[in-house]
């Protein structure tokens, strides 16, 4: 597998404009991810240079073009975990397979989807988890269910089974939403999936038992949170990135916490503007092609 130079998660406005300033620096870059919220049919009327307004998907479409133009590969492909490996490079899974980078710039927005219980915060880190490759440990040959209706809770689930065998998919009464190839390996994989809906979480100290929408209770002891698509928040947990509440935590230079890895965009918590989106996208990819730089000087 080959090493791209800078992988960007998100084909918003801070991703593609980090991916015009990379790719034009002659770095390998490639950008993950499917049309953002913002490309939509509706019109933007105070980004600069468009007086008239421009419809959301027309000025994404541009972006991409422009970043293409100078070499950058743009793919939908939802990213579903990110992890540093021993040499410092980044091993990207997505739905479709697998990449590698020395860089990554976080550009996903900011959309992290509630699972819709109750008292859940009461037990975040009490039984309640958001990163298997973080907790998945604790929970060794116990009993653990994953909160999701998509890829991101299949691929969850199947990690889980490395420390476990007792693993389950809860939709909270949503329609599975996976490819068949998933729902068949599920099926190898002994992961039975759900529909019910969990609407509160009951222990003394630490998650003892889940209740139901129909006030049915059963037992268990790890609660993993994968609704929707993989968010910021998780790339965050799995890397060990600063986090503040729903937002990550990048410098004024976009960096992050973790060498080699940028954030730009809505999921930094900024001024949530396009604009300001563009910007950031620059700046995170002027870090890091000064953070490529330096790693091929010290590799000289």
């Amino acid at each position: 597998m080959s090493i791209k130079d800078v992988a960007i998660i998100g084909q918003g406005p801070a991703g593609l404009s980090a991916a015009i300033y990379t790719a034009r620096a002659g770095l390998d870059t490639i950008v993950l991810g499917c049309a953002p919220k913002v490309a939509g049919d509706y019109d933007i009327d105070n980004y600069f240079g468009f007086p008239q307004g421009i419809k959301g998907h027309e000025l994404i479409e541009l972006g991409c073009d422009h970043a293409a133009k100078y070499g950058a590969v743009i793919t939908c492909e939802r990213v579903l975990s990110i992890h540093m490996e021993p040499d410092d490079t980044f091993k990207i899974k997505t739905d479709s397979g697998e990449h590698r980078a020395r860089a990554v710039i976080l550009a996903t927005g900011v959309s992290r989807v509630r699972p819709g219980i109750k008292n859940i915060s009461e037990y975040e880190g009490k039984g309640v988890s958001y990163c298997v490759s973080c907790d998945g440990f604790f929970f060794k040959n116990k009993k653990v269910f994953v909160v999701g209706e998509g890829v991101f809770a299949a691929n969850q689930a199947m990690e889980l089974k490395e420390y476990t065998p007792h693993v389950s998919i809860y939709t909270q009464g949503k329609r599975p939403d996976m490819p068949d190839s998933y729902m068949q390996r599920l099926q190898e994989m002994e992961i039975p999936v759900l529909t019910d809906k969990i609407v509160r979480l009951e222990g003394e100290q630490f998650l003892e038992k889940v209740q139901f929408e129909d006030s049915s209770t059963t037992e268990v002891d790890g609660l993993f949170v994968a609704m929707g698509e993989a968010s910021s928040l998780d790339f965050a947990y799995s890397l060990g990135i600063t986090t503040q509440k729903i937002f990550i935590e990048a410098d004024h230079d976009q960096k992050t916490n973790i060498p080699g890895v940028f954030a730009a965009g809505d999921c930094v918590g900024r001024f949530l503007q396009i604009s300001v989106a563009v910007g950031e996208g620059a700046i995170a990819a002027r870090s890091a092609i000064n953070h490529l730089k330096g790693q091929k000087k010290k590799e000289s």
